[in-house]
């Protein structure tokens, strides 16, 4: 292959995903380009992405495109195919003019948020809520399943020696987590009920654990991913097809329920029992991304003064919070890699995979190779 072209991952459209040779991407003004590690600490020498049941991915593969763009994104101008990859790690081969404090060989992650940093919302901050938002990987400017990508240099985010290039293809997921949990009303000693044992819902656990929750309690169908939810720190696990939830739930929790909810499943049996689950004056935070609209009776809301809210992706400084409770050792999520595959067998063993043989799979780390 040429020097001025790539091997990327392609969406298409529906069950349509493509490896293709693309043009490598240049590095502008105020931008870093970033490429797979030459030298890991693991020992890889490959440039890290993640995917996982919950993934965006995984909903646009089986259904099509609903999230990426079929017309040009009002920011990218792009619309599919697309590369995909936003969950990634990689190492810096070119910094852009005006760049001073970052340089080449630096280890990163990226935090993939397109934002337009001129609407109303991101004035104030909340770039994970820009009118205008897209990410990288889903809405154009590349993505990490690619040799190279180019990205603004505050979307690079350093990670120290002491962080394998494989936990750092996990931090996006746990930022996601480490937010929720922050714009939640949680706060120490109280009790919470997460809804799924997937990839966040476990990310949710750590970020509980690494504040000192002393009442976490889970229901996951899956049975491999409840023993994944025991590994990170759940005090009780519990299987919504055996177990009544709400029962349980008020049983843990001083007959009450718990103080807090997070929806990390997005079905609606889930979503009327984690209602039902929390005490009066609790708090549902909906994390989860929808595949159909839900129903819920406000009735149940308003005569416990029940609150329910949303919590998107993350914003700026997350991601560092997440770095830095790793280095530290607050969080330890390794054991979330559950398979590791190459670009070429994404399809066969990272999407169907997912699909096929779900209960055993929380992320699968994909590395690519030139």
């Amino acid at each position: 292959m040429s020097s001025d072209k790539m091997k990327a991952l392609r969406f298409h459209g529906q069950k349509d995903i493509r490896l293709e040779d693309i043009d490598v991407p240049k590095c502008g003004k105020g931008q870093v380009k970033v490429e797979k590690p030459i030298v890991a600490p693991s020992g890889l020498d490959e440039y890290n992405s993640c995917i996982d049941k919950t993934s965006l991915y995984l909903h646009e593969y089986l259904g099509g495109a609903n999230i990426m763009p079929t017309t040009p994104h009002p920011i990218t101008g792009e619309k599919i195919p697309l590369t995909l990859g936003h969950e990634f790690s990689g190492v810096v081969e070119e910094v852009g003019e005006g760049v001073n404090d970052m340089k080449v060989n630096d280890r990163v992650v990226v935090q993939p948020i397109i934002y337009d940093g001129t609407c109303g919302a991101c004035k104030e901050g909340l770039i994970n809520c820009c009118y205008s938002g897209g990410f990288v990987g889903l809405s154009g400017s590349g993505g990490g399943l690619s040799e190279h990508v180019v990205v603004p240099r505050a979307s690079a985010i350093a990670i120290p020696d002491s962080v394998s290039m494989e936990v750092g293809a996990l931090v996006e997921p746990l930022a996601v987590a480490w937010h929720a949990v922050n714009v939640s009303p949680y706060k120490s000693g109280d009790s919470v009920l997460i809804l799924g044992g997937g990839p966040i819902g476990l990310a949710v656990i750590q970020a509980l654990k690494a504040r000192g929750a002393e009442k976490i309690i889970v229901s996951e169908v899956a049975s491999k991913r409840r023993e994944f939810a025991k590994h990170f720190g759940a005090h009780y696990v519990l299987d919504p097809t055996k177990d009544d939830i709400v029962a349980k739930v008020r049983e843990y929790c001083d007959g009450q329920g718990a103080n807090v909810a997070f929806d990390a499943a997005g079905v609606q049996t889930g979503l009327d029992q984690a209602v039902m689950a929390i005490r009066a004056r609790g708090t549902l935070v909906n994390i989860a991304v929808w595949e159909k609209a839900a129903t819920l009776h406000p009735n149940h809301l308003v005569f416990k003064e029940r609150s329910y809210m949303g919590v998107a992706t993350y914003i700026m400084g997350d991601f560092q919070d997440v770095i830095d409770a790793i280095a530290t050792g607050k969080l330890k999520p390794e054991p979330m890699i559950t398979r590791k595959i190459k670009m070429t067998e994404v399809e066969e063993k990272g999407f169907k995979a997912l699909v096929n043989d779900k209960d055993n799979h929380v992320k699968i780390l994909v590395e690519v190779a030139p």
